[in-house]
Parts: structure tokens; C-alpha cells; sequence
């Protein structure tokens, strides 16, 4: 029996023979029904993509886009971390990884594929990544798009229940914002310390270690008190805890300090005590979702555990017991 082709797909689904090459490579540009008639019509006749081909598609021009927020520094230790975990799966390919500020409508061509961090709800890029039929992978969540993200909420959660069991009832969030993540991570604090019936506060502050500072800073010195903080990245925590400690403000000692990523190096003269994700299963994970993203598949996501790691900077509030 003849191997049936993309031709004799469209013939019977009634559509183009583009429509039916964007439906196997996943392009978000095809309406829902018409994607599924499409699909019901290839499972029909027996029709198997080519994988050889399949697998170029998602790497047009042999690039892959990482596609940054406005404010995120493309040079931080967890953007590091996360470049170097894709290139040990890229490079033996020859894809090259590209850089991507957030205006991309500035460029006159976009890479085949495109990872999106730190996606804001409505995000343009996200808008534009569809209008162009870009295959896109989100690094957070998003309903309608490929997503993969570590816990954020359950691991804010862990983070706060370790100030809770250690006697703390006046607590900070150093986070806010606008991303997925920092909402996300910002819900998780909430709910238990809400759990525990502690009193809070939200402090905004961006991922860096310099923000974390300027925001801590500028609290202690407004007045503001606690004695237990969760920082939403480790870099914005090394930033507490030396505004702290500039400002007499012993840690673990009068403040306990939690953080988030797991990052192996900061600038710090303790261990900090974070909730560590796991950076090489979320690049793993993003890329096999881009596969999945060029062959026709519908949008799904998944969400990677994390942990708590113990450290020395958290104990018991002054005064206070376990």
C-alpha cells in the first residue's frame, strides 16, 4: 500500500497543503476544529510523519530562542545555570542557542523556536510567538501554550513552613511582581502562613541580589519589623541578608532568611537554607515539550518537584522556642 502524503492529508481534510504542514509542526496558528480534522484525518489513513524532518522543523536556521522579560539580567546564576543545561543536550546537535530581549517584534527574523521566561499574563511575546507560528515553550505556566515550571507555589509553601516551625509568626515576602513566578510564589507564602495564622507583609523587590537589598533596606529603615523572611529567588535572600547585617540586624539570629532556587554559589558567609529546583529536569523537560510543540501535539504542561535544603539561616525567633 502507497505511503500516503501530505497532499493526499489536505485533499481529504479539505484543507491546504500549508494547513496540514503547520498542524504537524505545531503551529498555533490553526484554529482548534481545524486542527482536529486534520489530526482524525492522518490517524485515519495511517499518515507518520517523517521524524527526520519533524525534528529540523523545530530547529529552523539550527537556533532556539530564549526570550527574557524586560528586567531579567540574561547573566544571573540561575540563567547561567539553565543555558548550560540546554547546551548539554543542543550542542551536540548543532543548535545555537540565541539571546532574546523582550521586543521581539524588532526582529527581522525569529529563531525557529523560541523559550520563553518569565511570561506575565497577556504577555506580548507570547501573542506574537502565535501570529508567527513560532513553536514556544514557556519556562512558567500559562493555560493554551507548552509550559513546564518547578513547584513555585508548593515550594514558597515549604519554604514558609520552615519559619513556621521555627517558632516565626511575623513574616515577609520579598517578591511581588507581575510574572507567573513571583505571583505563584507569593500565593504559596500566603497560604501557610495563612495556615499557621501569622501575620504578614509583602515586600516588592525584583530576582537580584542588589533589589533585594535596596527593597529590605528601605523597609527596616521605614519601620517595618519581622523576624522570619521568604525571598523569592536566592539572589534577592543574599541581598536581605546583607542589608541586614549592614544594618546591625543579626541573621539567623534577630532574622531567619529562606530562599528559593538552590543556587550552588552566592555571595554569602553562611549556607542559606532554599527551596532547590531541579534546573537540569526543566531544561530536559522544555525540550522534549518543543518537540512536542512541532509535531502537532495539543498544549499541555508539567510541573517539576522541588525541595527544602536546610542551612544556617534560619532559627528559632529571639525569645521564641521551636
Amino acid at each position: 500500500m502507497t505511503r500516503p502524503t501530505i497532499d493526499d492529508i489536505a485533499r481529504a481534510a479539505g484543507v491546504s497543503k500549508g494547513t496540514v504542514s503547520r498542524v504537524i509542526n505545531g503551529h498555533a496558528t490553526v484554529a482548534a476544529p481545524t486542527r482536529q480534522r486534520v489530526q482524525e484525518v492522518m490517524a485515519n489513513m495511517g499518515y507518520v510523519p517523517d521524524p527526520a524532518a519533524r525534528h529540523l522543523s523545530w530547529r529552523t536556521g539550527r537556533t532556539l530562542g530564549l526570550s527574557f522579560a524586560p528586567d531579567d539580567p540574561l547573566l544571573s546564576p540561575y540563567h547561567v545555570l539553565f543555558r548550560q543545561a540546554l547546551e548539554e543536550h543542543t550542542a551536540s546537535h548543532g543548535v545555537q542557542l540565541v539571546n532574546l530581549r523582550a521586543d521581539l517584534t524588532r526582529l527581522a527574523r525569529l529563531p525557529g523556536a523560541v523559550l520563553v521566561m518569565h511570561a506575565a499574563e497577556g504577555d506580548p511575546r507570547l501573542k506574537l510567538l502565535r501570529e508567527r507560528g513560532v513553536p514556544a515553550v514557556l519556562i512558567g505556566h500559562q493555560p493554551g501554550f507548552f509550559w513546564v515550571a518547578p513547584d513555585d507555589e508548593g515550594g514558597a509553601a515549604l519554604a514558609t513552613e520552615q519559619l513556621v516551625r521555627a517558632g516565626h509568626r511575623d513574616l515577609v515576602y520579598l517578591g511581588a511582581g507581575g510574572s507567573q513566578v513571583a505571583q505563584d510564589r507569593e500565593r504559596g507564602f500566603l497560604r501557610a502562613a495563612g495556615a499557621a495564622g501569622a501575620r504578614t507583609q509583602v515586600i516588592g523587590a525584583d530576582f537580584t541580589v542588589l533589589g533585594g537589598y535596596r527593597a529590605t533596606r528601605r523597609a527596616w529603615e521605614g519601620g517595618l519589623r519581622w523576624t522570619g523572611l521568604f525571598a523569592q529567588s536566592d539572589e534577592s535572600a543574599a541581598g536581605a541578608i546583607a542589608a541586614l547585617d549592614d544594618l546591625g540586624v543579626r541573621v539567623p539570629g534577630d532574622v531567619s532568611v529562606v530562599g528559593f532556587d538552590g543556587l550552588p554559589e552566592l555571595p554569602l558567609p553562611v549556607r542559606l537554607t532554599t527551596v532547590a529546583q531541579d534546573i537540569s529536569r526543566i531544561a530536559r523537560t522544555a525540550l522534549s515539550l518543543m518537540q512536542e510543540a512541532t509535531s502537532g501535539r495539543p498544549p499541555r504542561g508539567e510541573v517539576v518537584p522541588v525541595h527544602l535544603v536546610p542551612g544556617a539561616t534560619v532559627a528559632p525567633p529571639p525569645g521564641g522556642t521551636p
